[in-house]
């Protein structure tokens, strides 16, 4: 960054988003609300599910791909051999591309963890958030959630407001103290800030200000939480000056593929019987399968079957177990083109420890789409975000 000439201290302000679940449908919310209201916005994100360019929003648009190849040859330059990895040369080349651009925001996905995260640069972001922290990359990580949890708080900043949503009290007891050790101003879910679900389906926000918004456009009872996530980040930086009018049209206005999204057209949903349902979710983790179940529970009026894969390095069993109760058959595949995923096999008997006695194999997503597929039923797709990148981009083929 030094050699580069610094891009990241020349960037607009910051929203710094770390956390185990809910970092990107959180941003997602930001840049809905904030791009309701006229700002332009860049977002830097991960993993991309089809194309690399959907990491780098520049002011609202994708990346171009000339654009993308400039800067990251100009990274190359920079570096001059040197060891660096995949997500730190891209993530220079992000920062200098969006340094280039007038942007009234930049909304920042920590990669991994966040105390060494290649994002972790930011001397003075405008704020920082921690969605729940919960078991996943124990590898890389620690093994406890309270070890976790101090990697998470690696993005406080001295004297910066922290938006904290609702934490198992380890997490929150290790974020707590860091803080203090900061003077950075916490903003909790539950204490300083509360989002619940109307009866008639809206977000009811209380913070500095109260709201009362529509029905959030991601589905599943979390994504109440990360809406209010983002408010309150917003919440925090004074003089937004952001409209009720432009915060409502942004709830719903909100994408983020493969959170639980419904597959209405392609190939892969041609073949399903009439009637019938296909959906998408990347939840990977036991805490994103506890959400899903959560969000499913109420699909009791069809049968469910999923299909799923998942990589060696997630616990499998403790993702499939929530959902056990919820589930008449299970297909299991290999994720196409991932050395690191489980085999079929694997991820069949993961789902039999799980509670998933009718786990069969697939040896595509295709043929496990349509053995997992009941006249009238729903198929869920689930357990990887590599998984579900490979199903949309199969989905938007031409057959």
């Amino acid at each position: 960054m030094a050699t580069l000439g610094n891009p990241q201290a020349r960037l607009p302000p910051v929203i710094h988003v770390a956390g185990t679940n809910g970092k990107g449908s959180t941003i997602a919310f930001l840049r809905a609300f904030l791009e309701a209201a006229g700002k332009r916005v860049h977002v830097y994100t991960s993993p991309h599910l089809i194309r690399f360019a959907e990491r780098i929003r520049i002011a609202g648009e994708l990346v171009a791909e000339d654009a993308l190849v400039a800067v990251l040859e100009e990274c190359e330059r920079a570096n001059d051999g040197r060891p660096i990895t995949f997500f730190e040369i891209t993530t220079a080349a992000a920062f200098l591309a969006f340094a280039r651009s007038p942007a009234d925001f930049v909304l920042l996905e920590v990669g991994l963890g966040g105390r060494f995260d290649a994002t972790n640069v930011i001397a003075q972001p405008a704020v920082t958030a921690i969605t729940p922290v919960s078991l996943d990359h124990q590898q890389f990580l620690g093994d406890t959630v309270a070890k976790i949890a101090f990697e998470k708080a690696g993005i406080l900043k001295p004297g910066v407001p922290a938006v904290i949503a609702r934490q198992l009290s380890e997490a929150t007891a290790v974020i707590e103290a860091r803080a203090q050790e900061l003077a950075a101003p916490l903003f909790r879910q539950d204490t300083e800030w509360h989002a619940n679900r109307r009866r008639d389906g809206g977000l009811s926000y209380h913070g500095r200000e109260a709201l009362d918004l529509p029905v959030p456009g991601l589905l599943g009872p979390h994504q109440y939480d990360n809406a209010g996530t983002a408010l309150a980040c917003l919440d925090c930086i004074g003089g937004l000056g952001l409209s009720r009018e432009a915060l409502a049209a942004g709830i719903g206005r909100v994408e983020w593929p493969a959170r639980l999204e419904r597959l209405f057209e392609g190939p892969l949903a041609r073949l399903l019987p009439a009637g019938s349902e296909l959906w998408l979710d990347g939840g990977h983790n036991p805490a994103g399968g506890a959400a899903l179940a959560a969000a499913v529970a109420a699909w009791r009026d069809r049968p469910l079957s999923l299909v799923f894969g998942m990589l060696k390095t997630h616990d499998a069993v403790g993702f499939l177990r929530p959902l056990a109760p919820l589930v008449a058959r299970l297909e299991a595949i290999a994720i196409p083109g991932e050395e690191n995923a489980l085999s079929a096999e694997q991820a069949a008997a993961a789902a039999r420890n799980a509670g998933i006695l009718a786990a069969a194999t697939s040896t595509s997503i295709a043929a496990a789409i349509q053995a997992g597929a009941a006249p009238g039923g729903r198929v869920l797709i689930c357990g990887s975000l590599y998984l579900a990148g490979r199903v949309l981009a199969e989905n938007r083929r031409k057959h």
